[in-house]
């Protein structure tokens, strides 16, 4: 299993920027999946989910309304885009995924991509 993310950058307040991560090594379209993010010196924290299908989503209350979680299941892509942002939005954002590995969950995370809100 592999998750790889991209997208993150500079970006000013007010601004927008899109998140990608791209899985691989399982059966994408059977598996939910989250973004979680990880402000310096915090905990990493739950942001968006969103079900196998793309039906149904789910959004911190902190994001509510300025992100939108979505996904493509033909090219195995996970996406985030987030609108009016927030200095307290800069954080490493990760993509997480919890796949049946030989009968066993496990946990992945891919490695990251840092976002950085500020003028």
């Amino acid at each position: 299993v592999q998750l790889v993310e991209s997208g993150g950058g500079l970006v000013q307040p007010g601004g927008s920027l899109s998140l990608s991560c791209a899985g691989s090594g399982f059966t994408f379209r059977n598996y939910g999946m989250s973004w979680f993010r990880q402000p310096p010196g915090k905990e990493r924290d739950w942001v968006a989910i969103i079900s196998s299908a793309g039906g149904t989503t789910d959004y911190a209350d902190s994001v509510k309304g300025r992100f939108t979680i979505s996904r493509d299941n033909a090219k195995n892509m996970l996406y985030l885009q987030m609108n009016s942002l927030k200095p307290e939005d800069t954080a490493v954002y990760y993509c997480k995924a919890r796949v049946n590995t030989n009968g066993v969950i496990r946990t992945y995370w891919g490695q990251g991509t840092q976002v950085t809100v500020s003028s």
